[in-house]
């Protein structure tokens, strides 16, 4: 019922072209310059002291940085094929562990010569085999003349360089083609709907990818929760990335609503709030059954604001989403 009546006020307003010039200008490119910059500065950071210590301020600014854009998957970052080697994750089969302790052991060269490693195991780079470097006991007891110290280098060296790629990538091409979806000469996006069309999938996929892995996953059964699966758990930033990733996809929803989806704002408002109440360790509590109820309510508010935008923005925008993975709950 509720999700009729939220399509219907949808179709009440006529569908509107998505003003792309900001959510280019206002949301991806900001995002993606704040994500270069910042990853920069984590590789300055290790040069000068790759310890945990002296590694985790910057980790986390840059982790920040990236999980604001990381919702914009197609352009650049999808022609590049450079996703994984920034967050490896969910990690099923136990990967990174297994192949940092191979890399380490066998005190792998390939860390001192970056074209190498960009082409090296994705289990060996990205955020989460830094978290584990810095914030696993089993790996994070090293100093800085250890070969530890020399692979956080090269990760952050290459995380600074997948950053800056996929920034420029937009910068010098992609921008304009979203700019111009349905200009003559346009192969990617033939008209001005595919433009907006490709925004609103995003978005819906970054609503969904908080539902189902960030939150779901961890959850598993009420009876048998799995606290280590929840995303980024070595450095209790399982809620952080949560609200950051929400705060994100705030920004872009009320871009393209253009304050036509009143609903879908509300709900997002209350969900915030509700999120950053939270603790940040909730994750790590869920075989508790305050935590785990609290959670089950998080994922709750995530599932009704995606319903509102799928059907608010959806109506205003002119566009229909696909089958996902919210779909039957």
């Amino acid at each position: 019922m509720r999700k009729a009546l939220l399509f219907c006020l949808g179709l009440l307003a006529a569908p509107a072209v998505a003003d792309i010039d900001t959510v280019i200008d206002d949301h991806i490119l900001k995002n993606t310059a704040a994500f270069a910059q910042s990853a920069a500065d984590l590789a300055r950071t290790a040069n000068k002291d790759c310890t945990p210590d002296g590694m985790k301020a910057a980790y986390h600014q840059a982790f920040d940085a990236w999980v604001r854009a990381s919702h914009i998957r197609f352009g650049p970052i999808e022609s590049n094929g450079e996703g994984l080697a920034i967050a490896y994750w969910p990690d099923k089969k136990g990967l990174i562990p297994k192949h940092l302790k191979r890399v380490i052991n066998a005190k792998d060269p390939v860390v001192y010569d970056a074209k190498l490693f960009a082409g090296y195991s994705v289990a060996t780079r990205g955020f989460f085999a830094l978290e584990q470097l810095l914030f696993d006991d089993k790996f994070s007891d090293y100093t800085t003349d250890d070969y530890r110290c020399d692979l956080v280098k090269a990760i952050s060296k290459d995380l600074a360089r997948v950053s800056l790629q996929t920034h420029a990538g937009w910068v010098n091409g992609f921008a304009e083609t979203l700019r111009n979806a349905g200009a003559d000469g346009n192969e990617v996006f033939l008209t001005d709907k595919e433009g907006a069309q490709a925004l609103f999938t995003n978005l819906l996929a970054g609503m969904e990818y908080i539902y189902a892995q960030r939150i779901a996953r961890p959850l598993g059964k009420f009876e048998r929760p799995k606290p280590r699966r929840a995303e980024a758990w070595r450095s209790n930033r399982s809620m952080r990335n949560i609200v950051v990733s929400l705060e994100a996809l705030q920004e872009m929803t009320l871009m393209l609503a253009d304050g036509q989806a009143w609903e879908t704002v509300e709900l997002f408002d209350s969900l915030l709030t509700y999120a950053k109440s939270l603790d940040d360790d909730i994750f790590q509590h869920l075989d508790e059954n305050g935590a785990n109820f609290k959670v089950q309510s998080l994922r709750e508010m995530v599932a009704n604001v995606h319903e509102a935008i799928n059907a608010e923005v959806g109506a205003h925008l002119g566009v229909v989403a696909g089958f996902n993975a919210l779909d039957g709950d």
